[in-house]
């Protein structure tokens, strides 16, 4: 935990509350990766929300979050 609260504190971020806030122009650090957020699926009841980490980041494959781990692991920048 303190790992993420060093990051928080270098790069402003800003922990995700809101889904509803997400926005593809902004850019997500998820678990040290820095994302792009690319839109929500699943059912209102499930949703999920699917990510692309940027270039050169060592996660290469999209992914995506449900709300709890979203809401957890997902900072703004």
């Amino acid at each position: 935990m303190a790992y993420f609260t060093a990051i928080e504190m270098e790069l402003n971020l800003i922990k995700v509350y809101d889904p509803t806030l997400l926005n593809s122009s902004k850019v997500y650090q998820i678990n040290g990766t820095l994302s792009r957020y690319l839109g929500d699926e699943g059912s209102i009841q499930h949703p999920q929300f699917l990510f692309l980490p940027l270039p050169n980041q060592k996660k290469k494959a999209s992914f995506r979050l449900n709300r709890n781990k979203l809401m957890t692991r997902c900072y703004a920048g």
